[in-house]
């Protein structure tokens, strides 16, 4: 019963409230969820959580920062910058999948029910910016040669938007984490690369070029084809 719970420190009593938290806005959304609600999962009385947590908007803001915080921190103790970069393009992506697989209710939260109210619509882009961030170092530490003219910055939010697309599907189970670590591996290594030159484009000697398929000595012409042999006129 929630008036019978032992006496616990502070910091894993915030931490079972939280817990509680998490997995009730996940599943029934911020909106629908009470703080009765949460301290029936928590095991708690409704005022020692109030105690805690002053609103329900201060509980909720509490996990986004909690979630937040351990989701960058799993990628970046997963992620050595020293790695070759397929190996640390690899090592981050199936870093993060692995992470919202094993913590669906936590990216529900983050992805889901954050960004759909403007209350907290600055912690998560704030968030977010640190994940950009990181993916972006990730970038220039993988690629070789860029141009003069890449935008690190701009391909990172771009990767990222990506990311949070095939990860709502994982957290949903819609998406296996392996294979969809593997397409984004795919996807992301062809960008760290680079797009084939012009002049890879370029048809080799043994390619058939365009004035051979127009025009060959093999090949009929139209004044052969027009003028019947004077052989087959006199046979007639």
């Amino acid at each position: 019963m929630a008036g019978g719970t032992k006496r616990l420190p502070r910091a894993v009593r915030e931490q079972q409230m939280l817990d509680a938290a998490v997995q009730m806005f996940s599943v029934n959304g911020y909106h629908e969820t009470s703080m009765d609600a949460i301290a029936a999962a928590a095991q708690i009385s409704k005022p020692m959580l109030y105690l805690y947590y002053g609103s329900k908007e201060e509980l909720f803001g509490a996990c986004l920062d909690r979630e937040l915080t351990r989701f960058v921190d799993e990628l970046r103790g997963n992620v050595d910058f020293d790695d070759p970069p397929k190996e640390l393009l690899r090592s981050a992506v199936l870093s993060f999948l692995k992470y919202i697989d094993a913590n669906r209710a936590s990216w529900m939260v983050l992805y889901t029910q954050a960004t759909s109210s403007q209350r907290f619509a600055h912690t998560v882009r704030e968030g977010r910016e640190r994940i950009i961030e990181l993916v972006g170092r990730l970038l220039r530490s993988g690629t070789r040669a860029p141009g003069p003219d890449t935008d690190f910055d701009l391909m990172a939010v771009a990767l990222v938007g990506a990311g949070e697309a095939v990860a709502s599907r994982v957290s949903t189970g819609d998406a296996d984490a392996g294979e969809a670590a593997q397409l984004l591996i795919d996807l992301f290594w062809l960008g760290l690369k680079g797009a084939p030159s012009d002049k890879d484009t370029v048809p080799s000697k043994d390619t058939v070029s365009s004035k051979d398929t127009v025009s060959s000595k093999d090949t009929v012409s139209s004044k052969d084809t027009a003028a019947p042999d004077k052989d087959a006129v006199a046979s007639h």
